[in-house]
């Protein structure tokens, strides 16, 4: 079972209920703050087993007032001025990020604030322990040695693989270390004799004393374990769950890894290769080969070797790709190693769906964005209009029905963004449906392209596009469910080009989500899960709600900054206040009630960063 962040329940005397996703354990131990109403008469706290409640504590307004204060003044300030008008949310969100939250770069005294805890683990997995060395690179290989020494886990054994022979002075201090020359003609089979499980080191990294008990622990059920680590950098680094296309393109789930028997089994049996390309090979084919996953989410060693540059991961990936019959091929985009998918030929039809309301000013550019600067082939423009009355709107119309690849759907009833979505998919005829808003801008003319070779795989539903701001910062770089509460946009207003923890915003990847803003999803794929839900979600949360509809029916939903684009986000609504709110509040509450484990745990989100700001935070 996935990890599930814990959620506070407080009821109050009137009868509503607040829900709070608490942060995970990412260390052993967790910290949370949070605003508990005056009102409040009982709280619940619902958790997986293993769970402990150490310490409750409780502070006055006045003292988190005065400790953000001392952090961050005009934040203070901020907090006081949204009290005063009634915001609570704001108010608790403000101080909450404060006061509660720490930055990544700060993470070795937030993790030295919350080590320990957590039950003490008895694992009876046999581990081998492979640490091959390449000639000139001796140096830490001590401190990899005394890790081992110093494990929990008692069953385990190490192999060294020297290139170019055993040196003289390679003594075993410990019976469970071997020496053995390295030999490129052997197979992983010959190194390992058979282990029930593999653990790849490279000399200089250092397991944490728990760390073979949790991998052989989690590998019971599992055939490729990884966990967290402190980069070579001194940066640490979070993972996600398994994200296949993340970690083909860049191989994120480093070390530590366990690959137990079942998997070794199915690996290729061909030769070891030379030493400084086997472990790029081993966990691209390990990768590939994997059924059963699982990632610790906890920091379990310091790791010291540098990934491998773009193009030496480039030419093994694409020869990976190309032994494994992918149909994807290795390219270099932005500097770093990624997949490209192939596009169907002849190229489907695209219908691309706007919803719009006059705005001359908004549809115009990007129906011209559409139709005249998009190099695609077969392109079907739908514009769902919402009873415009803007003259110089219905003389764009007019103008635009000349163009035989334009259809105009009328829909005069009260604004609900997915009955017009789903209008407008109806009234389409293409294989592959986007969705876009009216105030989306074509900044690119390659955008749409990137998105139909990403919908077109048969194990992807839907597609999302990189956003901007008129400013050029990040808008939407994908979906984290849970963020903010129920569901929000990762990074937002950060710099275009951030790369994203990992480097994840580099490369396309798995997200949980994406916006309709400009979506992209064949249509069989629209129609198996019944399209958008204007019942339950007339106006927000509806491409959240459809993206995870579309997982549990199998497929997953794909980020991609091979796609970008401008979006000015809801200029044509504005802001949500008073009866809106409300509405807003109502549609909330039934997304929460729906997806309240996927709100609890999104496998693209390391449960140790803070659900509160909209960074890549710890809290």
């Amino acid at each position: 079972m996935p990890p599930e962040r814990p959620v506070l329940r407080i009821l109050r005397t009137g009868g509503q209920t607040q829900d709070f996703v608490l942060p995970g354990a990412g260390q052993g131990r967790a910290q949370w703050l949070g605003l508990v109403p005056g009102d409040a008469r009982e709280l619940r706290l619902a958790a997986g087993p293993g769970l402990v409640l150490e310490g409750v504590g409780l502070r006055s307004h006045a003292d988190v007032l005065l400790e953000c204060l001392a952090r961050r003044p005009w934040r203070c300030v901020s907090a006081l001025y949204e009290r005063a008008r009634g915001d609570g949310r704001r108010y608790r969100d403000i101080l909450r990020g404060a006061c509660a939250v720490t930055p990544l770069t700060r993470y070795p005294e937030w993790a030295a604030a919350r080590a320990g805890g957590g039950a003490t683990l008895h694992a009876t997995m046999p581990v081998t322990v492979l640490v091959p060395v390449r000639a000139g690179r001796t140096g830490g290989l001590a401190d990899t040695m005394a890790s081992l020494v110093g494990q929990t886990h008692r069953d385990w054994q190490a192999l060294v693989a020297w290139e170019g022979g055993v040196p003289a002075e390679a003594v075993s201090l410990d019976a469970r270390v071997s020496h053995a020359t390295w030999d490129p003609d052997h197979s992983l089979t010959d190194l390992l004799s058979g282990a029930d499980a593999v653990c790849l080191l490279e000399p200089g990294d250092a397991l944490a004393g728990d760390a073979l008990a949790l991998l052989a622990t989690a590998a019971a059920d599992a055939d490729l374990v990884y966990a967290d680590e402190i980069g070579a950098d001194g940066t640490p680094r979070l993972k996600p769950d398994w994200s296949p296309d993340f970690a083909m393109a860049q191989g994120y789930q480093g070390r530590p890894q366990l690959l137990t028997r079942s998997l070794l089994s199915r690996l290729p049996k061909r030769p070891a290769g030379a030493i400084a390309d086997f472990s790029l090979a081993l966990a691209l084919a390990a990768a590939s080969a994997c059924e059963r996953p699982r990632h610790v989410p906890r920091v379990l060693a310091r790791t010291v070797a540098a990934e491998p540059d773009a193009q030496t991961r480039i030419a093994a990936l694409g020869a990976h790709l190309a032994a494994v019959g992918s149909p994807a091929k290795a390219v270099l985009r932005g500097g770093v190693a990624d997949l490209l998918w192939p596009l169907p030929q002849p190229a489907p039809l695209v219908s691309i769906v706007i919803p719009s309301r006059d705005r001359l000013d908004l549809i115009a550019p990007v129906c011209r964005g559409v139709l005249h600067e998009t190099a695609y082939p077969a392109i079907e423009l739908v514009i769902v209009d919402n009873g415009s009355t803007d003259p110089g709107v219905l003389a764009h119309y007019e103008d635009l029905r000349a163009d035989p690849r334009v259809k105009i759907v009328s829909y005069p009833e009260a604004f609900n963004f997915s009955a017009m979505v789903n209008a407008g998919v109806a009234a389409g005829t293409g294989a592959v449906v986007v969705l876009l808003n009216n105030d989306v801008a074509v900044l690119e003319p390659g955008w749409l392209e990137a998105m139909v070779r990403q919908a077109c795989r048969p194990e992807v539903g839907a597609v999302g596009a990189k956003l901007l701001y008129g400013n050029g910062t990040l808008q939407h770089a994908g979906v984290v469910v849970g963020l903010g509460g129920r569901a929000g946009h990762i990074l937002r207003r950060r710099p275009g080009d951030t790369p994203g923890h990992l480097g994840q915003l580099r490369v396309a990847h798995e997200v949980s989500a994406v916006t309709a803003a400009c979506l992209a999803v064949t249509r069989a794929k629209y129609d198996a899960v019944g399209g958008f839900d204007a019942q339950a979600f007339p106006i927000d949360f509806n491409d959240v709600d459809f993206c995870l509809r579309l997982g549990a029916a199998g497929f997953k939903t794909v980020w991609t900054p091979a796609a970008t684009l401008a979006h000015l986000e809801s200029v044509s609504r504005g802001p949500s206040v008073g009866a809106a709110r409300a509405r807003f509040e109502a549609e909330a509450e039934r997304f929460s009630a729906r997806w309240r484990d996927a709100i609890r745990h999104d496998p693209f989100y390391h449960p140790a960063l803070s659900l509160t700001t909209f960074g890549e935070d710890l809290e």
